[in-house]
Protein backbone atom coordinates (compact mmCIF):
# COMPACT_ATOMS: atom_id res chain seq x y z
CA UNK A 1 0.00 0.00 0.00
CA UNK A 2 1.42 3.38 -1.05
CA UNK A 3 2.13 6.20 1.36
CA UNK A 4 -0.69 8.28 -0.16
CA UNK A 5 -3.24 5.53 0.40
CA UNK A 6 -2.08 5.08 3.99
CA UNK A 7 -2.44 8.82 4.66
CA UNK A 8 -5.88 8.90 3.05
CA UNK A 9 -6.97 5.91 5.14
CA UNK A 10 -5.69 7.54 8.32
CA UNK A 11 -7.49 10.79 7.49
CA UNK A 12 -10.79 8.99 6.87
CA UNK A 13 -10.55 6.91 10.05
CA UNK A 14 -8.91 9.40 12.41
CA UNK A 15 -11.85 9.70 14.82
CA UNK A 16 -12.42 5.94 14.89
CA UNK A 17 -8.79 5.40 15.87
CA UNK A 18 -9.05 8.14 18.50
CA UNK A 19 -12.20 6.51 19.91
CA UNK A 20 -10.39 3.19 20.25
CA UNK A 21 -7.41 4.85 21.95
CA UNK A 22 -9.62 6.84 24.34
CA UNK A 23 -11.59 3.72 25.23
CA UNK A 24 -8.35 1.81 25.86
CA UNK A 25 -7.01 4.68 27.98
CA UNK A 26 -10.07 4.76 30.25
CA UNK A 27 -10.13 0.96 30.44
CA UNK A 28 -6.57 1.19 31.80
CA UNK A 29 -7.18 4.15 34.12
CA UNK A 30 -10.42 2.72 35.57
CA UNK A 31 -9.01 -0.80 35.98
CA UNK A 32 -11.52 -2.09 33.44
CA UNK A 33 -14.58 -0.62 35.19
CA UNK A 34 -15.68 1.22 32.06
CA UNK A 35 -15.96 -2.17 30.31
CA UNK A 36 -18.37 -3.56 32.89
CA UNK A 37 -21.79 -4.53 31.41
CA UNK A 38 -23.73 -1.99 33.49
CA UNK A 39 -21.46 0.85 32.33
CA UNK A 40 -21.79 -0.18 28.67
CA UNK A 41 -25.57 -0.14 29.11
CA UNK A 42 -25.41 3.26 30.85
CA UNK A 43 -23.36 4.61 27.95
CA UNK A 44 -26.41 4.05 25.72
CA UNK A 45 -29.11 5.13 28.17
CA UNK A 46 -27.33 8.33 29.24
CA UNK A 47 -26.47 9.43 25.70
CA UNK A 48 -29.58 8.44 23.74
CA UNK A 49 -30.60 12.09 23.48
CA UNK A 50 -27.15 13.00 22.12
CA UNK A 51 -27.36 10.42 19.32
CA UNK A 52 -30.79 11.67 18.25
CA UNK A 53 -30.11 15.41 18.51
CA UNK A 54 -26.72 15.09 16.83
CA UNK A 55 -28.30 13.24 13.90
CA UNK A 56 -30.71 16.14 13.36
CA UNK A 57 -28.02 18.74 13.98
CA UNK A 58 -25.94 17.24 11.18
CA UNK A 59 -28.60 18.23 8.65
CA UNK A 60 -28.45 21.84 9.86
CA UNK A 61 -24.65 21.88 9.77
CA UNK A 62 -24.58 20.46 6.24
CA UNK A 63 -26.39 23.57 4.95
CA UNK A 64 -23.31 25.70 5.59
CA UNK A 65 -22.08 25.19 9.13
CA UNK A 66 -25.37 26.45 10.62
CA UNK A 67 -26.47 25.23 14.05
CA UNK A 68 -29.63 25.13 16.18
CA UNK A 69 -29.13 26.58 19.67
CA UNK A 70 -32.74 26.00 20.74
CA UNK A 71 -32.82 22.20 20.84
CA UNK A 72 -32.07 21.90 24.57
CA UNK A 73 -34.91 24.27 25.44
CA UNK A 74 -37.29 22.52 23.01
CA UNK A 75 -36.41 19.18 24.63
CA UNK A 76 -37.28 20.67 28.03
CA UNK A 77 -40.50 22.35 26.82
CA UNK A 78 -41.88 19.33 24.97
CA UNK A 79 -40.95 17.05 27.87
CA UNK A 80 -42.58 19.42 30.37
CA UNK A 81 -45.87 19.47 28.43
CA UNK A 82 -45.82 15.67 28.07
CA UNK A 83 -45.09 15.10 31.75
CA UNK A 84 -47.92 17.42 32.82
CA UNK A 85 -50.33 15.65 30.45
CA UNK A 86 -49.33 12.21 31.74
CA UNK A 87 -49.68 13.39 35.34
CA UNK A 88 -53.16 14.73 34.48
CA UNK A 89 -54.21 11.28 33.25
CA UNK A 90 -54.10 11.82 29.49
CA UNK A 91 -53.71 8.77 27.26
CA UNK A 92 -50.07 7.75 26.70
CA UNK A 93 -50.17 8.18 22.93
CA UNK A 94 -51.95 11.52 23.09
CA UNK A 95 -49.14 12.82 25.29
CA UNK A 96 -46.50 11.36 22.94
CA UNK A 97 -48.23 12.93 19.92
CA UNK A 98 -48.35 16.27 21.76
CA UNK A 99 -44.62 16.18 22.48
CA UNK A 100 -43.72 15.28 18.90
CA UNK A 101 -46.20 17.87 17.62
CA UNK A 102 -44.70 20.61 19.77
CA UNK A 103 -41.23 19.80 18.47
CA UNK A 104 -42.52 19.79 14.88
CA UNK A 105 -44.39 23.10 15.21
CA UNK A 106 -41.48 24.82 16.96
CA UNK A 107 -39.09 23.53 14.32
CA UNK A 108 -41.39 24.72 11.53
CA UNK A 109 -41.71 28.21 13.03
CA UNK A 110 -37.95 28.59 13.36
CA UNK A 111 -37.45 27.08 9.91
CA UNK A 112 -39.86 29.62 8.38
CA UNK A 113 -37.96 32.51 9.96
CA UNK A 114 -34.65 31.13 8.69
CA UNK A 115 -35.68 29.98 5.22
CA UNK A 116 -38.23 32.56 4.14
CA UNK A 117 -37.77 35.66 6.32
CA UNK A 118 -33.97 35.23 6.13
CA UNK A 119 -33.29 35.73 9.85
CA UNK A 120 -29.81 34.23 10.53
CA UNK A 121 -30.06 30.74 12.09
CA UNK A 122 -27.91 31.79 15.05
CA UNK A 123 -30.28 34.64 15.99
CA UNK A 124 -33.46 32.66 15.34
CA UNK A 125 -32.44 29.68 17.44
CA UNK A 126 -30.88 31.82 20.17
CA UNK A 127 -34.26 33.52 20.55
CA UNK A 128 -35.91 30.09 20.60
CA UNK A 129 -33.53 28.97 23.31
CA UNK A 130 -34.68 31.80 25.57
CA UNK A 131 -38.38 31.58 24.69
CA UNK A 132 -38.84 27.87 25.23
CA UNK A 133 -36.69 27.73 28.34
CA UNK A 134 -38.99 30.36 29.82
CA UNK A 135 -42.12 28.52 28.68
CA UNK A 136 -40.80 25.33 30.29
CA UNK A 137 -40.67 27.12 33.63
CA UNK A 138 -44.19 28.45 33.08
CA UNK A 139 -45.61 24.99 32.28
CA UNK A 140 -43.92 23.34 35.27
CA UNK A 141 -44.31 26.29 37.62
CA UNK A 142 -40.64 25.98 38.50
CA UNK A 143 -41.24 22.53 40.04
CA UNK A 144 -40.56 18.89 39.24
CA UNK A 145 -43.33 16.85 37.61
CA UNK A 146 -43.01 13.09 38.12
CA UNK A 147 -43.76 10.59 35.35
CA UNK A 148 -45.32 7.39 36.70
CA UNK A 149 -46.91 5.85 33.60
CA UNK A 150 -45.25 2.40 33.55
CA UNK A 151 -46.07 1.69 29.91
CA UNK A 152 -44.52 4.98 28.83
CA UNK A 153 -41.38 4.29 30.85
CA UNK A 154 -40.99 0.77 29.44
CA UNK A 155 -41.44 1.86 25.83
CA UNK A 156 -39.18 4.90 25.93
CA UNK A 157 -36.45 3.75 28.27
CA UNK A 158 -37.23 4.79 31.83
CA UNK A 159 -37.13 2.88 35.10
CA UNK A 160 -35.78 -0.58 35.86
CA UNK A 161 -37.97 -2.47 33.36
CA UNK A 162 -36.98 -0.57 30.22
CA UNK A 163 -35.22 -3.56 28.62
CA UNK A 164 -36.41 -5.91 25.90
CA UNK A 165 -37.37 -9.23 27.56
CA UNK A 166 -35.41 -12.34 26.58
CA UNK A 167 -37.64 -14.57 24.45
CA UNK A 168 -35.24 -17.50 24.95
CA UNK A 169 -35.48 -17.52 28.74
CA UNK A 170 -31.86 -16.80 29.56
CA UNK A 171 -31.05 -16.34 33.25
CA UNK A 172 -27.43 -15.24 33.55
CA UNK A 173 -27.19 -13.99 29.96
CA UNK A 174 -29.73 -12.52 27.58
CA UNK A 175 -29.68 -14.81 24.54
CA UNK A 176 -31.96 -12.53 22.53
CA UNK A 177 -29.36 -9.78 22.82
CA UNK A 178 -26.61 -12.10 21.56
CA UNK A 179 -28.82 -13.24 18.68
CA UNK A 180 -29.49 -9.61 17.68
CA UNK A 181 -25.75 -8.93 17.69
CA UNK A 182 -25.05 -11.91 15.43
CA UNK A 183 -27.91 -10.92 13.10
CA UNK A 184 -26.60 -7.35 12.91
CA UNK A 185 -23.18 -8.64 11.86
CA UNK A 186 -24.67 -10.92 9.20
CA UNK A 187 -26.75 -8.07 7.78
CA UNK A 188 -23.77 -5.73 7.77
CA UNK A 189 -21.56 -8.24 5.93
CA UNK A 190 -24.33 -9.01 3.45
CA UNK A 191 -25.00 -5.34 2.65
CA UNK A 192 -21.28 -4.57 2.35
CA UNK A 193 -20.67 -7.43 -0.08
CA UNK A 194 -23.82 -6.60 -2.07
CA UNK A 195 -22.76 -2.98 -2.46
CA UNK A 196 -19.29 -4.04 -3.55
CA UNK A 197 -20.55 -6.51 -6.17
CA UNK A 198 -23.05 -3.97 -7.56
CA UNK A 199 -20.28 -1.39 -7.96
CA UNK A 200 -18.02 -3.96 -9.63
CA UNK A 201 -20.82 -4.96 -12.02
CA UNK A 202 -21.32 -1.33 -13.04
CA UNK A 203 -17.60 -0.91 -13.66
CA UNK A 204 -16.86 1.39 -10.73
CA UNK A 205 -13.49 1.33 -9.02
CA UNK A 206 -13.52 -0.50 -5.67
CA UNK A 207 -10.91 -0.85 -2.95
CA UNK A 208 -9.01 -4.09 -2.45
CA UNK A 209 -10.35 -7.07 -0.52
CA UNK A 210 -7.85 -6.75 2.35
CA UNK A 211 -9.10 -3.41 3.75
CA UNK A 212 -12.74 -4.47 3.20
CA UNK A 213 -12.31 -7.75 5.08
CA UNK A 214 -10.31 -6.00 7.79
CA UNK A 215 -13.00 -3.35 8.27
CA UNK A 216 -15.77 -5.95 8.43
CA UNK A 217 -13.83 -8.02 10.95
CA UNK A 218 -13.21 -5.03 13.23
CA UNK A 219 -16.80 -3.74 13.08
CA UNK A 220 -18.27 -7.19 13.69
CA UNK A 221 -15.90 -7.80 16.61
CA UNK A 222 -16.91 -4.47 18.18
CA UNK A 223 -20.62 -5.19 17.63
CA UNK A 224 -20.39 -8.67 19.17
CA UNK A 225 -18.43 -7.32 22.14
CA UNK A 226 -21.02 -4.58 22.64
CA UNK A 227 -24.04 -6.89 22.47
CA UNK A 228 -22.34 -9.52 24.65
CA UNK A 229 -21.78 -6.89 27.35
CA UNK A 230 -25.42 -5.82 27.13
CA UNK A 231 -26.49 -9.47 27.33
CA UNK A 232 -24.55 -9.86 30.57
CA UNK A 233 -26.49 -7.01 32.17
CA UNK A 234 -30.21 -6.79 31.35
CA UNK A 235 -30.22 -7.03 27.59
CA UNK A 236 -31.21 -4.44 25.01
CA UNK A 237 -32.41 -1.13 26.50
CA UNK A 238 -35.53 0.17 24.78
CA UNK A 239 -33.81 3.53 24.23
CA UNK A 240 -31.36 1.74 21.91
CA UNK A 241 -34.24 0.72 19.64
CA UNK A 242 -35.23 4.36 19.13
CA UNK A 243 -31.62 5.40 18.54
CA UNK A 244 -31.04 2.68 15.94
CA UNK A 245 -34.32 3.55 14.20
CA UNK A 246 -33.45 7.25 13.96
CA UNK A 247 -29.86 6.60 12.86
CA UNK A 248 -30.94 4.13 10.16
CA UNK A 249 -33.60 6.47 8.74
CA UNK A 250 -31.34 9.51 8.59
CA UNK A 251 -28.36 7.58 7.28
CA UNK A 252 -30.62 6.57 4.39
CA UNK A 253 -31.95 10.13 3.91
CA UNK A 254 -28.49 11.70 3.77
CA UNK A 255 -26.94 9.09 1.48
CA UNK A 256 -29.73 7.76 -0.74
CA UNK A 257 -32.31 10.52 -1.28
CA UNK A 258 -32.54 13.67 -3.36
CA UNK A 259 -33.07 15.80 -0.25
CA UNK A 260 -29.84 14.43 1.19
CA UNK A 261 -27.90 15.38 -1.96
CA UNK A 262 -29.40 18.87 -1.86
CA UNK A 263 -28.23 19.32 1.75
CA UNK A 264 -24.65 18.54 0.73
CA UNK A 265 -24.96 20.70 -2.38
CA UNK A 266 -26.08 23.76 -0.40
CA UNK A 267 -23.18 23.35 2.01
CA UNK A 268 -20.76 22.96 -0.88
CA UNK A 269 -21.92 25.98 -2.86
CA UNK A 270 -25.30 27.55 -2.15
CA UNK A 271 -25.21 29.99 -5.06
CA UNK A 272 -24.46 27.24 -7.57
CA UNK A 273 -27.24 25.14 -6.04
CA UNK A 274 -29.72 28.00 -6.54
CA UNK A 275 -28.58 28.52 -10.13
CA UNK A 276 -29.15 24.83 -10.85
CA UNK A 277 -32.85 25.32 -10.10
CA UNK A 278 -33.04 23.95 -6.56
CA UNK A 279 -35.24 25.86 -4.09
CA UNK A 280 -32.79 26.15 -1.21
CA UNK A 281 -35.50 27.64 1.03
CA UNK A 282 -37.31 24.30 1.10
CA UNK A 283 -34.12 22.48 2.08
CA UNK A 284 -33.47 24.90 4.95
CA UNK A 285 -37.10 24.52 6.01
CA UNK A 286 -36.77 20.72 5.99
CA UNK A 287 -33.52 20.73 8.00
CA UNK A 288 -34.78 22.95 10.84
CA UNK A 289 -38.30 21.49 10.97
CA UNK A 290 -36.75 18.05 11.21
CA UNK A 291 -34.48 19.29 14.02
CA UNK A 292 -37.53 20.39 16.01
CA UNK A 293 -39.21 17.02 15.50
CA UNK A 294 -36.15 15.13 16.78
CA UNK A 295 -35.94 17.52 19.74
CA UNK A 296 -39.50 16.46 20.59
CA UNK A 297 -38.45 12.80 20.44
CA UNK A 298 -35.40 13.55 22.61
CA UNK A 299 -37.76 15.22 25.08
CA UNK A 300 -39.76 11.99 25.31
CA UNK A 301 -36.63 9.90 25.95
CA UNK A 302 -35.31 12.41 28.48
CA UNK A 303 -38.37 12.46 30.75
CA UNK A 304 -38.66 8.68 30.39
CA UNK A 305 -35.07 8.12 31.53
CA UNK A 306 -35.34 10.60 34.40
CA UNK A 307 -38.93 9.54 35.28
CA UNK A 308 -39.75 13.24 35.66
CA UNK A 309 -39.60 16.67 34.04
CA UNK A 310 -37.73 19.66 35.47
CA UNK A 311 -37.18 23.23 34.20
CA UNK A 312 -33.42 22.56 34.02
CA UNK A 313 -33.61 19.53 31.71
CA UNK A 314 -32.01 20.00 28.32
CA UNK A 315 -29.36 22.43 29.54
CA UNK A 316 -26.31 22.23 27.25
CA UNK A 317 -27.92 19.51 25.12
CA UNK A 318 -27.33 21.67 22.05
CA UNK A 319 -23.63 21.85 22.91
CA UNK A 320 -23.40 18.05 23.18
CA UNK A 321 -25.09 17.63 19.79
CA UNK A 322 -22.95 20.26 18.06
CA UNK A 323 -19.76 18.85 19.57
CA UNK A 324 -20.64 15.32 18.45
CA UNK A 325 -21.13 16.52 14.87
CA UNK A 326 -17.84 18.40 14.59
CA UNK A 327 -15.86 15.74 16.45
CA UNK A 328 -17.44 13.13 14.15
CA UNK A 329 -16.09 14.82 11.03
CA UNK A 330 -18.77 17.34 10.03
CA UNK A 331 -17.19 20.42 8.49
CA UNK A 332 -17.56 23.80 10.15
CA UNK A 333 -18.14 25.18 6.63
CA UNK A 334 -20.94 22.74 5.75
CA UNK A 335 -21.30 20.19 2.97
CA UNK A 336 -19.25 17.47 4.70
CA UNK A 337 -20.30 14.92 7.31
CA UNK A 338 -22.02 11.57 7.74
CA UNK A 339 -24.45 10.10 10.23
CA UNK A 340 -21.94 7.33 10.98
CA UNK A 341 -19.27 9.90 11.81
CA UNK A 342 -21.69 11.79 14.06
CA UNK A 343 -22.45 8.61 16.01
CA UNK A 344 -18.72 7.98 16.45
CA UNK A 345 -18.37 11.53 17.76
CA UNK A 346 -21.29 11.07 20.15
CA UNK A 347 -19.86 7.78 21.44
CA UNK A 348 -16.47 9.43 21.94
CA UNK A 349 -18.05 12.21 24.00
CA UNK A 350 -20.03 9.62 25.98
CA UNK A 351 -16.91 7.57 26.69
CA UNK A 352 -15.04 10.67 27.86
CA UNK A 353 -17.92 11.65 30.17
CA UNK A 354 -18.33 8.14 31.56
CA UNK A 355 -14.62 7.52 31.97
CA UNK A 356 -13.98 10.77 33.82
CA UNK A 357 -17.04 10.22 36.02
CA UNK A 358 -15.79 6.77 37.02
CA UNK A 359 -12.39 8.28 37.78
CA UNK A 360 -14.09 10.87 39.97
CA UNK A 361 -12.83 13.88 38.00
CA UNK A 362 -14.55 17.17 38.86
CA UNK A 363 -17.25 18.22 36.36
CA UNK A 364 -15.53 21.55 35.75
CA UNK A 365 -12.45 19.72 34.47
CA UNK A 366 -14.71 17.49 32.38
CA UNK A 367 -15.98 20.61 30.60
CA UNK A 368 -12.40 21.70 29.99
CA UNK A 369 -11.55 18.36 28.40
CA UNK A 370 -14.68 18.33 26.20
CA UNK A 371 -14.00 21.88 25.07
CA UNK A 372 -10.41 21.01 24.18
CA UNK A 373 -11.54 17.95 22.21
CA UNK A 374 -14.07 20.05 20.27
CA UNK A 375 -11.49 22.74 19.48
CA UNK A 376 -8.97 20.12 18.34
CA UNK A 377 -11.57 18.56 16.02
CA UNK A 378 -12.43 21.90 14.38
CA UNK A 379 -8.73 22.82 14.04
CA UNK A 380 -8.16 19.46 12.33
CA UNK A 381 -11.02 20.23 9.93
CA UNK A 382 -9.70 23.71 9.13
CA UNK A 383 -6.14 22.46 8.58
CA UNK A 384 -7.41 19.66 6.32
CA UNK A 385 -9.36 22.16 4.21
CA UNK A 386 -6.27 24.40 3.98
CA UNK A 387 -4.10 21.50 2.81
CA UNK A 388 -6.70 20.48 0.22
CA UNK A 389 -6.86 24.04 -1.18
CA UNK A 390 -3.10 24.03 -1.61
Amino acid sequence: MSKTKVLNWLQKNTMTLILVLVFAFFAWRTDGKILMPNNISNLIAQNAYVFILATGMLLCILTGGNIDLAVGSVVCFSGAVGAVMLAAGYNLWIAVAAMLGIGLVVGALQAFCIAYIKVPPFITTLAGQLIFRGLSNVVLGGKTCSVNNETFLKIFGGGAECYIPDLFGGETINYLCVAVGVLACVLYIGLTLRTRFVRMKKGYQVEGWLPVIGRMAVICAVALFFFTKLAQYRGIPSALIWVVLVVAIYAYITSKTTVGRYLYAIGGNEKATKLSGIDTRKIYFFAYTNMGFLAGLAGILTIARMCSAQPTYGTSYEMDAISSCFIGGASAYGGVGTVTGVIIGAVLMGVINLGMSIMGIDQNYQKVVKGAVLLAAVIFDVMSKRNESR
